[in-house]
């Protein structure tokens, strides 16, 4: 068994908010992992960032990394616009940007001490929101787009795109950032809201008294303006007439990513 110093259980106690001997305890169980012991006590309740986690916190920041063809994407949320704004915020959602480029999702992990320690500091609801790396194929265009206010990122998007330039790929990835989609394709969308969607365009067609013959034409083309609103490749580049899919020619969106704050 592992040797348990004074110095460790005080460092411990200061990056979770637990007593002393909770953290002692931990340390012993964990056999003086310290992220280990750390994860022991959020699972007990017994970190004081446990009991933030049902807190609103549609604030925060996003950061992007990239290199190469590769980048990634992290949205670190929180309760307050104040707290998002702060350096040591905005430089732990850098690192956590970085961290995942260099070694994939899974290296959220590895930081969640420094979470931990960053929620308790700032006692709020901190907590990782949308992670995602691209690495895009041979061929194909990345791009990146981050938005900055007031010296943090609020709207953060990744698009691959193949057989098309990187121009184009940046227009989208603005038009993106500016739209809001919610899916590259119709069957990603829930058929439960789309039923429901149909079912409402359907009371409403009836409602303003349209010839019965007419309303399955009527509704089909509300549920596409519908789906267009959502769809990225049916959605009018930057609300005008022309589409993506017109925009990108012979060229398709591979995937994208987005965290926008306060969304």
């Amino acid at each position: 068994m592992a040797e348990i110093t004074a110095a460790e259980v005080k460092s411990l106690r200061d990056a979770t908010g637990a007593g002393m001997m909770d953290a002692k305890k931990a340390l012993v169980e964990a056999d003086g992992d310290r992220q280990k012991a750390a994860q022991i006590l959020r699972q007990k309740g017994l970190s004081k960032a446990a009991t933030l986690e049902d807190r609103e916190n549609n604030q925060g920041a996003v950061a992007i990394a990239a290199e190469g063809n590769v980048a990634a994407l992290v949205e670190l949320k929180s309760e307050t616009d104040f707290s998002a704004k702060a350096e040591d915020f905005v430089a732990l959602t850098e690192k956590l940007a970085a961290a995942v480029l260099a070694e994939g999702e899974g290296a959220i992990d590895a930081l969640s001490e420094e979470i931990d320690s960053l929620r308790i500091a700032k006692r709020e609801n901190i907590e990782v929101g949308t992670v995602a790396r691209f690495e895009a194929a041979e061929g194909n265009v990345l791009d990146a787009y981050l938005h900055i206010q007031d010296g943090r990122g609020t709207n953060g998007v990744l698009l691959e795109v193949a057989g098309s330039d990187m121009e184009t790929a940046h227009e989208i990835a603005l038009h993106i950032a500016f739209a809001r989609p919610s899916t590259l394709t119709r069957d990603e969308i829930d058929a439960d809201l789309v039923a429901t969607a149909r079912q409402s365009f359907e009371e409403l067609t009836r409602k303003e008294g349209k010839p019965e013959q007419a309303v399955p034409k009527i509704v089909e083309g509300r549920l596409n303006a519908w789906y267009a609103d959502r769809v990225l490749p049916e959605q009018g580049m930057f609300g005008d007439k022309e589409t993506v899919t017109q925009r990108l020619g012979d060229g398709r969106i591979v995937r994208f990513a987005q965290a926008v704050i306060g969304a």
